[in-house]
């Protein structure tokens, strides 16, 4: 047997394999994972999973009976180690046979160079075996370290403080999710923080683990000790690339598709977190961690592989929750030369929407659900708008969602 193999269980796997079946594919269809779990929802477990557990099943995309339905084999705890560009996959066990392959394999925990990193108390978040790790150890912390300031970090943070414990937070650069945000949102963000009683440090230049015994006791950041009973290293991820190099497929760390997909060996697609691919919002090739990139993606590389041309072009957005915060993001802010704030930020509820040359770029969103959903149409129509109607309360924004 042939047919698609993919490689990965993520939300790109899940959409690809579904996406070719909707569009004809008719052939064997087999993913392969090497965690124990078939696909299943990863943002609860840095947003909820230590308040609330979460337990495979209820994360779980689709149930056992779907993938028996739609002719879906998931291979489990296997690890593919190499790939045979002329349609055989090496694993420990046996060879796979393919005629298409889909590498969805998503991105790793990226680790610090430092000393103390392998000490046990040091932990990253990736999947739910290192969200489960770290609740297991909750009756035992009383403070914790994390060190970086992006999204991970600090939906941590707000789960660590809500559970009472001490939490302090190390970042780099000048202020909170700076590759992510603008200021004006940064500075809202690390400012709910601290009220909630985060120890919140930019601008680190030097950090250092302590152990005893072979477990973390604490960090040192810019000389100053901060007691820990768990470090959490939350700098970012590292595109699981490393099967698409020796085939040539890798570029900035990631493997280069097009706007369907397809690698330059064109019966081998990718998709999500793994790859590097041409956005029509940022006009430079760029790599997205999101489900809303693995999911779209992957839809266009499964139509593709069943012979069907439906171009993945799909406006960014993300969300994060933190505290009763919901943060919502459309669209890719860069390059904005205009910035309106519309709503209260005292009262915690506002969105602030980017312009250029009066076109809409992106809208960030703060408890704003209704701004949110009208702007993945606004923004993806890059709508002309006069800044004083954004600003005025009374101006229905659903007016530009009809005309767009």
């Amino acid at each position: 047997m042939s047919g698609l193999a993919i490689i990965g269980g993520s939300y790109a796997a899940l959409n690809l394999a579904i996406s070719a079946r909707q569009h004809g594919y008719a052939e064997p269809i087999r993913m392969i994972t090497d965690e124990a779990m078939a696909p299943y929802h990863r943002p609860p477990l840095s947003k909820g999973h230590l308040l609330a557990p979460c337990p495979p099943d209820a994360l779980a995309l689709r149930g056992e009976a779907f993938y028996a339905e739609h002719g879906i084999e998931v291979l489990l705890e296997t690890k593919v180690l190499a790939i045979d560009p002329a349609g055989k996959l090496k694993t420990a066990r046996r060879a796979i046979a393919f005629d298409s392959l889909a590498i969805t394999t998503g991105a790793r925990a990226r680790l610090l160079n430092l000393p103390g990193c392998e000490l046990d108390g040091v932990v990253t978040l990736r999947s739910w075996a290192d969200a489960e790790a770290i609740r297991q150890r909750l009756p035992d912390i009383e403070n914790v370290v994390i060190i970086g300031a992006g999204f991970i970090g600090l939906e941590l943070a707000a789960s660590f403080r809500k559970l009472g414990k001490t939490v302090t937070v190390l970042e780099a650069l000048p202020r909170v999710l700076a590759r992510a945000v603008p200021q004006r949102l940064s500075t809202f963000i690390e400012a709910e923080h601290r009220l909630r009683g985060v120890d919140l440090r930019c601008n680190v230049r030097s950090v250092t683990i302590e152990g005893l015994n072979r477990r973390a006791t604490g960090v040192v950041a810019d000389g100053a000790r901060c007691p820990a009973d768990m470090i959490v290293l939350a700098v970012g991820a590292t595109a699981n690339s490393e099967l698409g190099a020796p085939l040539g497929l890798v570029t900035q760390g990631a493997i280069a598709v097009d706007n369907v997909g397809r690698t330059a060996l064109h019966h081998i697609f990718a998709a999500g977190d793994c790859t590097i691919h041409p956005n029509a919002f940022s006009g430079t090739p760029l790599r997205l961690e999101s489900v809303q990139n693995a999911t779209d993606q992957a839809r266009a590389a499964g139509a593709a592989i069943a012979g069907v041309h439906a171009p993945y072009a799909s406006v960014p957005w993300f969300w994060s929750d933190q505290y009763d915060l919901k943060l919502q993001m459309v669209g890719l802010s860069h390059g904005a030369d205009h910035e309106i704030v519309r709503g209260s930020v005292e009262d915690r509820k506002f969105s602030v929407f980017y312009l250029k040359s009066g076109r809409l770029l992106a809208i960030d969103s703060v408890n704003s659900p209704a701004d949110h959903m009208l702007g993945r149409r606004l923004v993806s129509q890059r709508i002309g708008v006069a800044p004083e109607l954004i600003q005025d309360p009374q101006f229905d924004l659903r007016t530009l969602a009809k005309a767009a």
